[in-house]
């Protein structure tokens, strides 16, 4: 393999990559849209052909939406439901705690509020009932006079509860992204794009998404029901787009095709403040500009997160579907509160997760268990572990002679498929989830048991996709060539997350200046070329790491910089800086 300026090994282990690309492609979109050389070369290493340019830089649902019923199961849901909204029948919407499933939710809501159904909410509680369907949240909803299930983001193979709704005589639709199974439970539909019998080109879509399109069905089926010509409004659906953006963007599906337009358009709606608990929410955090990508996925996706991380459940789904301004205020000033409870516990487990990592031999897979971590916050730190050590991670917090367990996957290594696995082979209590994400119980005394086959597992994945830790760049740069224009034409291409990656560069050969601390941990500097042009830089979080560490103590020695390129408006101008994520010795 050829690396990017020759490094093999940068301070983070990481190896440098150049993004392949097309030449004759690249030239071709630069020519054709008028944009700089590099800015094709951005375009054609994320698969844009010539014919499709126009579609990826102006995506609209028009051109992308697909036809409802092309699903598996979505027309006898969508009957069923229309006939239960005309009915007056109570439809019992329940959602995941995690920000799709708290969007779906709302979204779900909002539009049966819309049509003047009667509905309501169950988020199940992280702590007490776990992922998903339970089989008492259905004798609850039963005594709640519930006639209707309609489960978002979650459901695909909650066998025993769904059983247990049918047993009772309650209709369940369910609305689901996961990974699916031959077997699937007793409902009347399961929509989910990753059934066995589907042909896999919305496979990339978040549960959001699919609760979207679900209510496009719905709404046509009452169109064609007259339902709209008695006095009643047909709901604007286009405005439920914020939350469709939002759920995207967190869940870390791949911005491409339809999900890249449900984001752009939904970020667009999302400006519009029409949704009273995003404006609070944005209010909140401080956002005070439009939103992008960013703030989806870093500043408003965490917050809605936190009820059901260290809160309450149902507080993001609550939030996100009421109108009343003065309420929404208030769930927002709660989950504020819980988010910063959940960063000082993230960061207490995540401390010692790293100390036991560390003192093991983890092979191609790490994997930390620790007594009484909060549940609330493992998925997060096994994220972090997987940045840290550029291996699949999971995190098992063990309770009761329980070990509640949560895991995130690098690019290559199908996580979910091996979690289901092990749940088929006896291993896990329940578990599931898709291919960068899952979530799983264990038994206590199971647990050396299904280390060893998770090892084994991704272990041969590793090896057989020849799965190594390299950083991606778009090519190589010079503080004199970057400009604010650049980056401006450069955001065209976004919005920027899974499977839409944000461009990378490196800046060869230069020197660092005025190196220093800022912040808590967070390491700025000015890095300048031959020619003495200077571009200032940060690298956020760094300080107690090698990256830090080689930032501060250059002693003069030229350095290859890797990161990303923003536009910084501080103090009123605007200049460029670089979000530095890597380094390597020139």
């Amino acid at each position: 393999m050829d690396y990017l300026l020759n490094v093999e090994k940068s301070v983070s282990g990481k190896r440098w990559v150049g993004r392949a690309y097309d030449e004759r492609t690249a030239m071709a979109l630069s020519q054709r849209l008028g944009v700089s050389e590099l800015t094709g070369r951005v375009m054609a290493a994320r698969n844009v052909t010539l014919d499709d340019a126009q579609t990826f830089l102006n995506p609209t649902l028009r051109d992308l939406l697909p036809d409802p019923n092309q699903f598996q199961g979505m027309a006898d849901g969508v009957a069923r439901v229309a006939e239960a909204i005309q009915n007056q029948e109570l439809i019992a919407i329940f959602g995941d705690y995690d920000v799709d499933g708290a969007t779906s939710s709302a979204l779900f809501r909002r539009f049966l509020n819309g049509v003047g159904a009667k509905s309501t909410i169950y988020i199940p509680d992280r702590m007490t009932e776990g992922y998903g369907p339970n089989v008492d949240a259905m004798d609850v909803l039963k005594k709640q006079g519930v006639d209707v299930i309609v489960t978002v983001d979650c459901g695909t193979t909650s066998f025993e509860p769904l059983a247990r709704a049918a047993e009772l005589g309650m209709d369940v639709i369910v609305v689901d992204h996961h990974e699916a199974e031959v077997k699937l439970p007793e409902c009347v539909a399961l929509i989910n794009p990753k059934r066995l019998d589907e042909d896999g080109r919305y496979g990339h879509l978040a549960a959001v998404g699919m609760t979207f399109i679900f209510a496009v069905g719905i709404n046509r089926a009452l169109r064609e029901a007259d339902w709209f010509k008695e006095g009643r409004n047909e709901p604007d659906l286009r405005s439920l787009l914020d939350l469709v953006a939002l759920g995207t963007v967190c869940d870390v599906v791949p911005l491409k095709g339809l999900n890249r337009a449900f984001v752009m358009q939904g970020l667009k709606v999302m400006a519009r403040r029409g949704n009273a608990g995003l404006a609070a929410l944005a209010d909140t955090a401080g956002v005070n500009e439009p939103p992008e990508a960013y703030h989806a996925g870093y500043i408003l996706g965490p917050r809605v997160n936190a009820g059901g991380r260290v809160g309450e459940s149902y507080l993001g789904a609550n939030l996100l579907s009421t109108d009343n301004a003065g309420l929404a205020a208030e769930i927002a000033a709660q989950l504020d509160g819980y988010n910063a409870e959940r960063k000082e516990l993230e960061q207490l487990v995540l401390d010692e997760a790293i100390t036991q990592v560390d003192q093991q031999d983890n092979g191609s897979f790490i994997i930390a268990v620790g007594e009484g971590w909060h549940p609330g916050v493992i998925g997060i730190v096994a994220s972090r572990l997987k940045e840290r050590y550029s291996l699949p991670a999971c995190v098992i917090s063990l309770s009761e002679g329980k070990g509640h367990g949560s895991g995130r996957s690098v690019t290559g290594v199908d996580l979910g498929t091996a979690i289901i696995a092990a749940r088929q082979s006896g291993l896990l209590v329940k578990g599931g989830g898709h291919a960068m994400a899952a979530g799983f119980t264990v038994s206590q005394d199971k647990l050396e048991e299904f280390k060893a086959f998770m090892v084994d597992r991704i272990g041969s994945q590793i090896e057989e996709q020849n799965v190594i830790p390299t950083y991606s760049c778009d090519g190589v740069i010079s503080p004199s060539g970057v400009t604010p224009a650049l980056v401006e034409e450069l955001e065209q291409v976004g919005p920027f997350g899974a499977g839409n990656a944000q461009p990378r560069f490196v800046l060869g050969d230069v020197t660092v200046q005025r190196a220093d601390v800022v912040g808590r941990d967070h390491v700025r500097c000015f890095l300048s070329d031959q020619f003495g042009v200077r571009l200032k830089a940060i690298a956020f979080r760094a300080l107690d790491s090698e990256l830090g560490q080689a930032l501060l103590q250059h002693n003069g020695q030229k350095l290859h910089i890797a990161g990303r390129l923003k536009l910084d408006t501080w103090g009123g101008g605007t200049s460029v800086q670089m979000l530095i994520d890597d380094a390597a010795r020139a």
